[in-house]
């Protein structure tokens, strides 16, 4: 199949650009990836579908991280950490993340002429809301998931502004191509902050400022974390990964647990 970015004029040398970038650090951010017309309508049917919220969701005190409410009963214990099933529930946003210049970049970030669109994966919209998010400490996606070879990636929509006091992505450049030693992680594969082997990886972190429409690609082995927003507003970021079609799921893991939608 070939390149669809490669038909609009400028868009293939930025996009080799970018791809040099993510091969680099891990990661890239590419500015207003997505008009405001699509992200405002995108936006509209997230915020319709929080108020009131409409299922499936996971909540913050589900998961219990720093900040996070102690349990569904406890006062925030409502408030919800993702809109779970993205794709198949809004409309506007699956239009998006199987477009052309999604399929353009996907395709080119993971080497293959074929990508998919992970269901099992992601596919959320995130959300983070005052006074009951929590901070999310340094992991790796990859750690739970399932493919023939770890080499998946996530784009991450901003449907509004991020930054550092409303909890924005932190990535460690680099980490994706690194191996870390056992005593480097915890029990839940966490990176120990306390570890003196991981104080120069830490101290080299960076926080990904994003305005809305704009997106941030990321290699599903770089490190990355996020704080509380300490704002008065409800940030939101759509989320979804991708994997190339030799790079499957593994039959019978959690990550084979839905089809894979072609892009």
């Amino acid at each position: 199949m070939s390149d669809p970015l490669q038909q609009i004029p400028g868009q293939a040398s930025a996009l080799q650009a970018h791809a040099d970038a993510f091969a680099r650090d891990g990661f890239v951010v590419v500015r207003g990836f997505c008009p405001p017309p699509v992200w405002e309508r995108i936006r509209v049917e997230v915020l319709d579908a929080l108020d009131p919220l409409l299922g499936p969701a996971e909540f913050e005190a589900e998961l219990g991280y720093p900040g996070a409410p102690a349990s569904r009963d406890a006062s925030g214990g409502d408030t919800p950490r993702r809109l779970l099933h993205a794709y198949s529930r809004f409309p506007a946003l699956r239009e998006l993340v199987t477009g052309d210049r999604i399929r353009g970049y996907t395709q080119r970030l993971l080497g293959t002429e074929t990508a998919y669109l992970s269901q099992c994966h992601h596919n959320c919209v995130m959300t983070k809301y005052p006074r009951f998010s929590s901070d999310t400490l340094w992991h790796q996606d990859v750690r739970y998931w399932s493919f023939q070879r770890p080499e998946l990636v996530s784009f991450w929509l901003a449907l509004g502004d991020e930054h550092e006091r409303n909890g924005a992505l932190k990535v460690i450049p680099g980490t994706h191509r690194q191996t870390f030693a056992a005593d480097q992680l915890d029990t839940a594969l966490f990176l120990r902050t306390e570890a003196p082997a991981n104080r120069d990886l830490i101290a080299a972190a960076s926080t990904v400022t994003l305005a809305a429409g704009d997106a941030l690609f990321f290699h599903c082995r770089t490190f990355h974390a996020a704080g509380r927003n300490e704002t008065d507003q409800v940030k939101l970021s759509a989320v979804f990964t991708y994997y190339g079609g030799d790079n499957g799921p593994v039959s019978g893991s959690r990550s084979a647990r839905y089809p894979g939608i072609r892009v």
